[in-house]
């Protein structure tokens, strides 16, 4: 059996709406809301209708049975590619994270290697080097990054990272919207 005010809190918390904005929305009261999303009370056709539209969907799409969304991936699950001129290798580590906030990747770069220059974009990135050091060249400035330290940057600046040592790094680097 749908639990419908359980369904109706999952959409609203996803559509970043307070009980009291979605209540504006559809001039009713902030505890009838409440009270929906605790199964207290039923709301009407007409209502849900009007919830529905409010968040973005359909009565068929919220009646139908969700697929359970995997949340755990494992190393056969992640794609690998290697760049043999700039001596690096990814690996995507969130199968299709395109339909994610943020994708997540690990890129190892070998001495004497570097990423890909991004041009300047919208969003974020962030990173955690998991072994050796990097540099991160950010609009030009360079930052030595270490075993251990992060990086943070809004992405509107030219930026890569480069390994000048002669060991491998390995990074956990985020962007968000996907990027990579």
């Amino acid at each position: 059996m749908v639990n419908i005010g359980k369904k109706i809190r999952a959409l609203r918390l996803g559509n970043n709406l307070t009980q009291e904005e979605l209540a504006n929305r559809l001039e009713l009261t902030k505890g009838y809301i409440s009270q929906l999303e605790n199964n207290l009370t039923s709301p009407s056709m007409q209502t849900l209708f009007a919830i529905l539209e409010v968040l973005g969907t359909d009565i068929h799409e919220f009646f139908t049975k969700e697929v359970e969304q995997n949340a755990v991936f494992k190393k056969e699950d992640f794609y690998v590619k290697e760049n043999e001129q700039l001596k690096h290798a990814i690996s995507w580590i969130v199968p299709n994270a395109l339909k994610y906030e943020m994708e997540p990747i690990i890129i190892e770069i070998e001495p004497g290697g570097q990423s890909e220059i991004d041009d300047p974009h919208p969003g974020e990135e962030f990173g955690y080097v998991l072994e050796g050091q990097v540099v991160l060249v950010l609009n030009r400035k360079r930052h030595i990054i270490r075993k251990g330290e992060t990086f943070y940057y809004l992405a509107n600046k030219e930026h890569f990272l480069l390994n000048n040592t002669q060991h491998r790094a390995k990074i956990l680097w985020i962007s968000t919207p996907p990027m990579f």
